[in-house]
């Protein structure tokens, strides 16, 4: 197969430089387009309540692809990295639902960003709530537990 390369379109800008794992929601993130992406790129974006952000776990420096304790928590089962959503992927992958605050010319100000500051951004898409999944949502308990903090 192939390699894939992708270039960043923006850098995220907040308080955060450590990837802790919660408490999340106190982050006000600015996200910057790079000068190489045209500032039109935005236009009409400030129509929607929430964007999804794809970006690269750029301190990440192990790779998971077998199967380990959710954050290292003996008292969670043990599953494989495609049933967690930890930063130690194969491809260092992370993708969010934000809520817009606002944009200010070439920057996005948005909430419940879960990336640190100088994070590279590779996409920014509206988030349709025809995109959205259509009835009840399962998990595991744990991950309720796991993510009771987060936010």
């Amino acid at each position: 197969m192939q390699d894939i390369i992708l270039h960043p379109i923006a850098t995220v800008r907040n308080s955060r430089t450590e990837a802790l794992d919660d408490h999340w929601s106190e982050i006000k993130s600015r996200i910057e387009l790079l000068d190489s992406i045209p500032t039109e790129s935005l236009d009409g974006i400030e129509q929607f309540s929430h964007l999804e952000i794809l970006y690269f776990f750029h301190k990440s420096e192990k790779a998971m692809s077998g199967s380990e304790h959710p954050r290292e928590n003996p008292s969670w089962p043990k599953v494989g990295i495609f049933a967690q959503r930890k930063k130690d992927r194969p491809n260092h992958l992370g993708s969010t639902i934000v809520k817009l605050i606002s944009k200010e010319g070439r920057t996005l100000i948005v909430s419940n960003l879960d990336a640190i500051d100088e994070t590279p951004v590779l996409d920014i898409k509206p988030v349709f709530q025809e995109y959205l999944p259509k009835g009840e949502i399962l998990q595991p308990a744990w991950v309720s537990e796991l993510m009771e903090k987060y936010w």
